[in-house]
């Protein structure tokens, strides 16, 4: 079988600030050296992930009919994912996030836009046996498709698919409910970062978390920035450790990781181990340059920085 992803997701531009001194204080100016505008998005820097590796990736979104939603998918195109199944919404504008990129940390302002307006009712069932795998990004932020997940996910495993879920951060502060970990337990692979796993789980430790979480989901696996990677599965966690490399911004270095996740475990079909270690790297790599999708590498790169 031709091993195609499909992506369902949040799409917004990004808006990165960067070259600051300090933080923004109420009151006060301060000045940055850099903006970029890219395309933003934790499911669509995902799915770029996956076709700068390699993988065959189509994505499911809705943007608006203005100039960020041209600019979305002529990057999206740009990139190598696909766009037939992109819906333009002509009264919602597109999303838009305003990020202020420190060295080793970023902070984050989102206008949702057309983000909480894609629903189950937008994504064509027909097409799901055309793909092998199914992920979904930024749960929270998508109010509209928070519902129908568990009919989307419950069609994906019936045409055969594996499912991946990752929530992002919850910018309301709530965590989910029992509908989010009834959720997870359809999902074939969860990945958090190691303050989301806590945060839903409701404990303080990233391992006892993973533990609770894997009770549901099929597969945790915690992104843990430059620290590395770890993953519970069954009764035994294991660890990556993170690679040293120089870094200009952290934005969608998560979103690297889960496509080099899911092309190395789910396509590549590579050993828990190893599918960490080759998601450390892409991670890593991302942050070497601004936006979530200008530095993602290509298949070799990881490879040589693997070696």
């Amino acid at each position: 079988m031709d091993k195609r992803i499909l992506v369902i997701g949040e799409l917004n531009v990004d808006l990165i600030v960067s070259g600051l001194n300090a933080f923004p204080a109420l009151g006060q100016e301060i000045v940055a050296d850099v903006l970029t505008t890219v395309m933003g998005s934790s499911s669509a820097i995902c799915a770029a992930g996956l076709a700068r590796l390699g993988a065959r990736v189509d994505f499911v979104g809705k943007v608006g009919t203005d100039y960020y939603g041209d600019f979305i998918v002529a990057e999206l195109r740009r990139l190598g994912v696909g766009t037939a199944y992109l819906i333009r919404d002509n009264a919602v504008p597109t999303g838009v996030t305003i990020a202020l990129a420190y060295p080793q940390d970023r902070a984050l302002v989102t206008y949702l836009g057309c983000i909480p307006h894609l629903s189950l009712p937008h994504i064509k069932m027909s097409i799901l046996p055309e793909y092998c795998h199914l992920h979904v990004g930024s749960y929270f932020l998508q109010k509209g498709l928070q519902p129908g997940l568990p009919d989307l996910f419950g069609h994906a495993h019936r045409a055969g698919l594996t499912v991946s879920l990752d929530t992002g951060w919850d910018p309301e502060g709530k965590w989910g409910d029992s509908d989010l970990l009834t959720l997870l337990e359809q999902v074939d692979l969860f990945l958090p970062n190691d303050a989301e796993a806590c945060a839903i789980a409701r404990v303080q430790d990233v391992e006892r978390a993973m533990r609770e979480l894997g009770k549901r989901a099929g597969l945790v696996v915690v992104k843990q920035g430059s620290q590395g990677s770890m993953a519970f599965q069954g009764r035994d966690i294991v660890r990556a450790p993170g690679f040293q490399v120089s870094v200009v911004d952290t934005t969608g270095a998560g979103d690297s990781f889960n496509a080099g996740f899911i092309f190395a475990h789910v396509i590549q079909g590579q050993p828990l181990a190893e599918a960490l270690r080759f998601a450390n790297a892409c991670g890593a790599l991302s942050t070497t340059g601004y936006g979530g999708t200008a530095a993602q590498p290509t298949l070799s790169q990881v490879l040589d920085l693997l070696k």
